[in-house]
């Protein structure tokens, strides 16, 4: 248990998380070979880590593709300043899904990647987070224009949702970026 002065929660493990949260790390576990901090960190709140997983799961199974869904996800995160995500979806991208280091970086500094497509996504995913729901017409007609579809909007806040639940946590806690991510940090 953390302090009042203590802004970190403990990072929990197999062995240390309540016991509602321990099913879930062990999927985690399975998943990806390692429990990330974030993981750690949300299961303190297994309710919580719940809800992350459930949207990461429904966000997953989104019409966008898994190199869109980190794209927007990693868009979002630098919205958000979130230093463990961006370093997180960075890596998941350059060494997983093996896009481009040159767009990875262009959606972290919010500059253009030179493909109209993805900077119509990234612009809607970063102006719905930014504005907090709003939505600019131009935008709008961009994100239309590029081949997207007005049901892909609603599908984005639940990928805003989740990133909104990892983003305000590691500013809340100040998660330790794992191993696997500092390249990205």
């Amino acid at each position: 248990m953390t302090t009042a002065t203590d802004s970190r929660l403990d990072i929990q493990t197999l062995e240390t998380a309540p016991e509602a949260a321990r099913p879930l790390l062990e999927n985690v576990q399975k998943a990806y070979g390692f429990i990330p901090n974030l993981i750690g960190v949300l299961a303190n709140a297994p309710a919580t880590l719940k809800s992350y997983l459930d949207l990461d799961q429904n966000f997953s199974s989104s019409s966008f593709s898994p190199r869109e869904q980190q794209l927007v996800l990693l868009a979002v995160s630098r919205v958000n300043e979130c230093r463990y995500c961006i370093a997180a979806h960075s890596t998941i991208l350059k060494n997983m899904l093996k896009v481009d280091p040159e767009i990875v970086t262009a959606v972290r500094s919010g500059s253009r990647t030179g493909d109209a497509r993805l900077d119509a996504l990234v612009d809607t995913a970063q102006e719905l987070a930014q504005e907090r729901g709003e939505l600019s017409e131009t935008t709008r007609d961009a994100f239309l224009a590029a081949g997207f579809h007005v049901e892909q909007i609603v599908e984005l806040l639940t990928g805003i949702a989740m990133k909104s639940i990892s983003n305000y946590l590691d500013h809340v806690t100040e998660i330790e970026i794992d191993a696997a991510f500092l390249a990205e940090a």
